[in-house]
C-alpha cells in the first residue's frame, strides 16, 4: 500500500456510500445461460452513476477529495469524484454483489485504484465520432491520431450519456461509421492531458484540406484515462460543424498527405498571414457567394499576396500549381484555394517560396535572401 491515508479516507467514502444505497432497490438483469440456469445479475455500475450526484455534499467524500488535492499522482485527474472515487465505488459495489459491505472486496478495489494512480505513467484517449467519409479500415495519421470503423458499443460501455451526443443516423450510414481517435501515453508525474480538441480540429481541417470531403468531428469528444471514462469535452465549432459536400474515402494516398499537411499546420501559429488564409477558407466551406467569393479573394491575398495586391497572389497560384491560366485565380474557388495551401503547407517556408515564385515568374533564378525578387505589377 502506497498511500495508507487514501485507504483511510477513500474507505470512508465507500462506506458512506453504502449505508446511503442500503436500502435501495437495485435493478437486475434476468439472464438465461443455459437451459434451465437462469441469473439475477445486479446492474450496479449505471444505478450507482446515476445516483452518484446525491452523494456530493457528504463530508467523508469532500474529506476524500482533499486527500486527493494532496496527492501530486492525482493531479491529472481534473474531477477526481467523477473519475476515482465514483468508478472505486462502482468496484466495489460489483464486488460485493450490491450493498453489503465485504472488505475483501474494498481491498481488491482500492488496489486497482492504487494502481492506476502510481502506476509508471497513463495510457489516454480521446475518441470523437466522424462523419462526411468512410474507410475500410484503421488508418495512421501519425503521432498517436487515427481514422478508423466504430465498434459497435464502444461509445455507450463507457459513457452511457453518449446515445444523445452522437451525430444523426451516427453509425448507421457509410459516411457516418468513422471514428477519429487520439492515444498517446503520458509519462509518470504528468498533470495535464493532451489537448483533444486542438488536436482533433487540426486532424480535421487536414482532412479536409487532403480530401474536399465535407469532414466533421464531434460535437463531442470522449475522453478516457487508462481505458476508464474521464470526461467529455465539446469539439471546436469550426471542426464540428459539417459543411456542405458530397461523402469521399479516405483512401491511402489522400491519407499520406493528411498525415503530412497535420504537423505543417504548426507553422500558421508563427504565420499570422498563413494563418488568416487557412481560417478564411475554412470558413467559406461554409458560405455562399458573394460573401464566399470575398474570403476566398481575402485568403489568396493573405496567403500569396505580400503586399502587392490580389493580382500578384493569383500570378504566384498559378507557378504554384503549374496552371498558364493565372485569371481563374483571381477569383479562385473552395477548391482552388484547398490546392493552393495544399502546395504551400507541403512546401513549409512560405518566404523562401515567395521568392521562388517570384523568380519563377520572372524567368530567373531564386534571388538572394536577402533580396527577395518582386513581380513587376
Amino acid at each position: 500500500m502506497k498511500a495508507p491515508h487514501l485507504y483511510d479516507s477513500l474507505r470512508r467514502f465507500c462506506l458512506g456510500a453504502f449505508s446511503v444505497f442500503h436500502t435501495e432497490d437495485l435493478p437486475f438483469a434476468f439472464e438465461e445461460h443455459a437451459p434451465s440456469f437462469y441469473e439475477y445479475r445486479p446492474l450496479v455500475k449505471g444505478f450507482v452513476e446515476g445516483q452518484a450526484e446525491r452523494l456530493r455534499s457528504r463530508r467523508d467524500v469532500q474529506e476524500a477529495l482533499d486527500d486527493l488535492a494532496r496527492e501530486p499522482a492525482a493531479a491529472l485527474y481534473s474531477d477526481a469524484y467523477r473519475t476515482i472515487l465514483v468508478p472505486l465505488l462502482v468496484r466495489v459495489a460489483e464486488g460485493c454483489g450490491g450493498f453489503d459491505w465485504d472488505d475483501a472486496a474494498y481491498d481488491r478495489a482500492y488496489a486497482e485504484t492504487e494502481a492506476l494512480l502510481f502506476g509508471e505513467g497513463h495510457m489516454y484517449g480521446a475518441i470523437a465520432p466522424l462523419v462526411g467519409i468512410s474507410c475500410g479500415s484503421t488508418i495512421e495519421l501519425g503521432d498517436g491520431l487515427r481514422v478508423r470503423p466504430s465498434v459497435t458499443g464502444e461509445f455507450s460501455t463507457l459513457w452511457p450519456e453518449s446515445a444523445g451526443l452522437l451525430p444523426r443516423d451516427f453509425g448507421r450510414e457509410v459516411d457516418r461509421h468513422c471514428v477519429l481517435e487520439l492515444e498517446r501515453s503520458l509519462p509518470e508525474g504528468t498533470e495535464d492531458v493532451p489537448d483533444a480538441p486542438g488536436e482533433l480540429a487540426d486532424a480535421v481541417t487536414a482532412v479536409r484540406l487532403a480530401t474536399a470531403a465535407p469532414v466533421a468531428a464531434g460535437p463531442v469528444l470522449f475522453e478516457r484515462l487508462d481505458w476508464q471514462p474521464f470526461g467529455i469535452r465539446p469539439v471546436l465549432p469550426i471542426a464540428a460543424t459539417p459543411p456542405p459536400g458530397e461523402p469521399s474515402r479516405l483512401d491511402p494516398f489522400r491519407s499520406q498527405v493528411a498525415t503530412r499537411l497535420i504537423p505543417q499546420l504548426a507553422l500558421a501559429d508563427a504565420d499570422a498571414h498563413l494563418g488568416d488564409a487557412l481560417d478564411r477558407w475554412e470558413l467559406s466551406l461554409f458560405q455562399d457567394d458573394p460573401f464566399r467569393g470575398e474570403q476566398l479573394r481575402h485568403a489568396l491575398d493573405a496567403a500569396l499576396g505580400e503586399g502587392d495586391g490580389v493580382w500578384a497572389a493569383a500570378m504566384r497560384a498559378a507557378a504554384l500549381l503549374n496552371e498558364t491560366d493565372a485569371e481563374q485565380f483571381r477569383t479562385p474557388t473552395p477548391d482552388v484555394m484547398r490546392r493552393t495551401l495544399v502546395a504551400m503547407l507541403e512546401h513549409g517556408d512560405r518566404a523562401a517560396l515567395l521568392r521562388e515564385l517570384d523568380g519563377k515568374l520572372l524567368g530567373s533564378r531564386a534571388q538572394d535572401a536577402n533580396v527577395p525578387a518582386r513581380i513587376a505589377l
